[in-house]
């Protein structure tokens, strides 16, 4: 009987000696102290972005009344009354020859612009301060011609 119980004993001793191993730390608790604030990192937010200009703000300005000529397979002379918001122009242009009033559209990419009559004539041109000039279609037949025009 004395064997069974030596064994028993070493057997409790390996079990607390495991037990106590595994509860112990070699690692010191960390205590607070009021001699340094803790500094806690902060995300910064990033620089602001700058503002892309729009077609808008780079679009020639067109708006009031303009006067000006055209040749090709029609000669005669004009006047355009351009509204402009932003890119988008639209208004009424007057034709000597034929003699016609028509309502017009038109888009400004910076200093190139882009109007018509819907189904009549298209044109293309530059804007260069108070003077614009460039091509048109005549969409029936097909026939270019030039044109210009001054700020009135």
């Amino acid at each position: 009987m004395k064997r069974t119980i030596v064994t028993l004993t070493t057997g409790l001793a390996a079990a607390a000696l495991v037990a106590a191993c595994g509860s112990s730390s070699n690692t010191p608790t960390p205590t607070s102290s009021s001699s340094a604030p803790v500094s806690t990192p902060t995300a910064t937010a990033p620089p602001a972005a700058t503002p892309t200009p729009t077609a808008a703000s780079n679009a020639a300005d067109v708006a009031g009344s303009w006067s000006g000529q055209y040749s090709g397979p029609f000669n005669g002379t004009f006047t355009l009354t351009w509204n402009q918001t932003g890119s988008t122009v639209n208004g009424t242009i007057h034709l000597s020859s034929p003699p016609d009033t028509l309502p017009i559209n038109g888009t400004l990419s910076g200093n190139s612009i882009q109007f018509g009559a819907v189904g009549v004539v298209a044109y293309n041109g530059t804007v260069s301060g108070n003077s614009m000039s460039g091509s048109y279609v005549d969409q029936a037949n097909g026939q270019t011609g030039s044109w210009s025009a001054t700020k009135s």
